[in-house]
């Protein structure tokens, strides 16, 4: 009966070394490949698993392939009174050959897998300890190897026959004929299909979505159902026509597949960012089921100059300090050959256990790689200065708690918002009869009141456009309740009705829909994948220019748009010149002042002041000397901020890519390179350094000047915003839904890679899918 039920190993995670503990719990085998350690110095003996599942794990590390960081930064040690190291260029030699970055030694992944099969024990110093003697390094790879019969050279035998069934025991003893295998590889390809099709509109497999329960099958075998229908060949190898054992609707079968289709994914993104330089971006989340989330995305300039932001997954984090989110990104770079040799920056959203000074996650990576620059969120920071300015000013304090107060009275009941919606299309009717009324695809769309949230980036300006294009619809609304209810709940909804319909209330409203009018444009402008950090600085200066702008000249503009809305909905509008009276207080012992020193100095004047000392606060990185070195790459005006001494400071900042042999050159190369630059037409009208980046490869300038394109793509990895990190958590809320809520992490994970990264999954043919597939394990087909 062991055969109908789920495999498990019967040990702990802390007892791998003892399966047969008595203290053992269960652990999912899927739990186990899913974490498997990539540095081969802290694996876990092969021995020490279950014989049950040895096969399955050998498969994963083998698909994986050997651990090799080719672009770590190979530590030196005394050897014989010469400092040696491992070389890099030794895994072009040895295709079994692995680096331990946890122990500065060489291991065998061959050895490793199956040395345990074979009689001959001999050392363990590719298996074990790790060998690190480099100054006979040559000679003992060739010792390692050895004769033909040798226990390398069998154990490497043994890992090909794993890794290729034609020459397993059970395909023989099969003996498929061709037309079985052209059945499955039908068969396989259908579901591969299905399951392409599901992952791409993020659908659940099982039926847990309306359309598929509304017809009692999942959607998997909907699909396939609606291939056999319009394809003949598919129709006679799946669902009722495919052998029993066969089908491969099996869930473990769905499970694989999807696997497949993340790695590929993953792999193709990873062999793009191969040996260059790239920044980390990092945060984390709850998802339906109360599981902290830690997502990461790689940010790198790609061979056509062209900045580019991956996702690469998602893990479950049990603990969110900086330690723990610290060893999932170690775990993620050894799983993925990557070094943080190669990492040059770092972006987080502000939060203590990121950005702390001591314990924080930057300054535990910073002491692994100082040139890895840490850069704050600039539309988290852009949020932070809106929510301030909200919170310390009581007149906006004040006008963001009645806006709050009549979203939630307006929208407490569906008979409320019905009514909203109700009159919104009344009015849209007799504006289409009187031809008034601008038609168009998206336009004329049902609309609502939005909520303010202070974590949401841009929901303040959103919520001030909801009120004022739906003014009237609301004070019905209200006044609705009110004549509803005149002896119950009433009383808040009249306060509501009198406080909108006051000049005070409409002038904070256009106040602050000009201003973060203007940080809403700069927000939408940070969360650009494309968007470079010398960009995003100018983006700033300028959004503070505006706010002077705007403080400086505009207050009269704005009073006559308020006193034009007020005339338009019936509202009292004061003189400025007459005195200001405080509704609701004496007269006596108020100070003396005019309707004009109210609203120009005490509310237009004081909220743009708070608003640019909370810019200034929250963006006060932008003047420090590297960010200020940076912005001299600007082509702006035909390269109007070019300065050599900030650029060669720049290149000073990275020690580890410029020599003092290289910044000598630097200096001479950078003379030439302005003037060339500022004599081609084609360089004098870009406006940002990425374009400055693309335009340099197109012309083939990157190879005259290395070491200035070295620069700019230094200040291109540098993260601006970690939007890309928070669309991936938007996905995650549409893959595991409330329905889906028991989703395990490796599902999850493998699921969204695919989602989010579809335009890499789609340049992914079907046949190495399969084939990876295939050689997860042992399967009754063969291709």
């Amino acid at each position: 009966m062991e055969r109908f039920f789920k495999r498990k190993l019967s040990t702990d995670s802390s007892s791998l070394s003892n399966p047969g503990s008595s203290n053992a719990r269960p652990i999912e085998v899927d739990e186990i490949l899913a974490n498997l350690q990539a540095d081969p110095g802290l694996r876990t003996r092969m021995a020490d698993y279950s014989p049950n599942i040895r096969d399955e794990i050998r498969r994963a590390y083998l698909q994986k392939g050997p651990c090799q960081p080719r672009s770590y930064k190979f530590p030196q040690t005394n050897q014989s009174g010469i400092n040696r190291r491992f070389i890099a260029h030794w895994f072009d030699d040895h295709d079994w050959l692995e680096y331990s970055i946890a122990k500065d030694a060489a291991f065998c992944l061959h050895c490793y897998l199956f040395k345990s099969n074979f009689d001959q024990v001999g050392g363990d110093a590719f298996t074990g300890v790790g060998f690190n003697n480099w100054k006979k390094a040559k000679e003992r790879f060739n010792l390692h190897i050895g004769p033909v019969g040798s226990v390398h050279n069998q154990a490497r035998e043994v890992a090909y026959n794993l890794m290729h069934q034609t020459t397993h025991i059970e395909t023989i003893v099969i003996k498929q004929t061709s037309q079985a295998r052209t059945t499955y590889r039908t068969c396989l390809n259908a579901s591969l299909k299905c399951t392409r099709y599901l992952l791409w509109q993020g659908f659940s497999f099982r039926g847990h979505d309306e359309s598929a329960q509304s017809s009692n099958k999942g959607n998997y075998l909907e699909l396939l159902q609606f291939l056999a229908d319009h394809d003949e060949k598919v129709k006679a190898v799946v669902l009722e026509n495919a052998p029993g054992n066969l089908k491969l609707i099996a869930p473990s079968i769905q499970k694989d597949l999807v696997n497949s289709c993340a790695k590929e994914t993953i792999d193709l993104i990873l062999s793009d960012v191969k040996d260059i330089y790239f920044s980390i971006m990092v945060d984390e989340a709850r998802d339906v089921s109360i599981k902290e989330q830690m997502a990461m995305v790689l940010r790198y300039v790609n061979d056509k100059g062209q900045i580019i932001e991956r996702f690469v997954g998602v893990q479950h984090v049990t603990d969110t300090t900086s330690s723990a989110l610290k060893e999932a990104i170690d775990e993620f770079f050894s799983s993925a050959n990557l070094s943080f040799s190669k990492l040059r920056g770092q972006g987080y959203d502000g939060a203590s256990n990121m950005r702390g000074e001591f314990n924080g996650l930057k300054t535990k990576i910073l002491r692994e790689q100082p040139c890895a620059f840490y850069v704050h969120c600039f539309a988290h920071q852009l949020q932070l200065a809106l929510v301030a300015v909200a919170k310390k000013n009581i007149d906006v304090n004040s006008f963001f708690t009645t806006a709050n107060s009549l979203v939630n009275v307006v929208g407490a009941s569906c008979k409320r918002r019905d009514a909203l919606r109700a009159q919104y299309q009344e009015e849209l009717v007799r504006a289409f009869e009187d031809d008034c009324l601008i038609t168009g695809r998206g336009l004329n769309q049902e609309r609502t009141l939005k909520r303010v949230g202070d974590t949401r980036w841009n929901s303040h300006y959103g919520t001030l456009i909801s009120i004022i294009s739906m003014f009237p619809y609301v004070v019905n609304v209200l006044q609705m309740i009110v004549d509803d209810n005149p002896n119950d709940s009433s009383g808040e909804a009249y306060k509501l009705w009198r406080e909108i319909q006051s000049f005070e209330f409409v002038f904070h409203l256009f106040v602050m829909k000009a201003l973060l009018g203007i940080t809403n444009t700069l927000s939408l402008a940070l969360q650009k994948k494309d968007q470079d950090i010398v960009s995003a600085m100018n983006l700033v200066k300028t959004c503070k220019e505006n706010l002077q702008l705007m403080r400086d000249n505009e207050f009269e503009e704005l009073v006559e748009q308020a006193s034009s809305f007020c005339y338009k909905h019936d509202i009292i509008v004061p003189t400025m010149d007459e005195e200001y009276v405080i509704p609701g207080r004496s007269r006596r012992n108020a100070p003396m002042k005019t309707n004009y020193h109210r609203y120009r100095v005490e509310i237009f004047i004081h909220v743009i002041d708070g608003q640019l000392a909370e810019l200034n606060d929250h963006f006060n990185e932008v003047s420090t000397e590297l960010l200020t070195c940076l912005a001299c790459l600007s082509p702006k005006n035909n390269f109007v901020a070019f300065d050599k001494r900030k650029l060669v400071r720049l290149a000073q900042f990275y020690p580890y890519d410029f020599s003092d042999r290289d910044l000598l050159m630097l200096e001479d190369q950078l003379g030439v390179y302005v003037h060339h630059m500022r004599s081609i037409s084609d360089f004098s009208q870009l406006e940002g350094i990425s374009s400055l980046a693309e335009k340099m490869v197109e012309k083939g300038m990157h190879e005259i000047f290395p070491f200035v394109y070295l620069l700019l793509t230094l200040a291109l990895v540098l993260p601006v915003a970690t939007a890309s990190v928070e669309r991936a958590f938007s996905a995650m809320n549409i893959i595991k839904n409330p329905l889906r809520n028991r989703m395990g992490d490796q599902w999850l994970n493998d699921s969204l890679i695919v989602y989010i990264e579809r335009d890499v999954f789609a340049c992914i043919d079907n046949e190495i899918i399969m084939q990876r597939f295939q050689n997860m394990k042992t399967r009754r087909g063969q291709l």
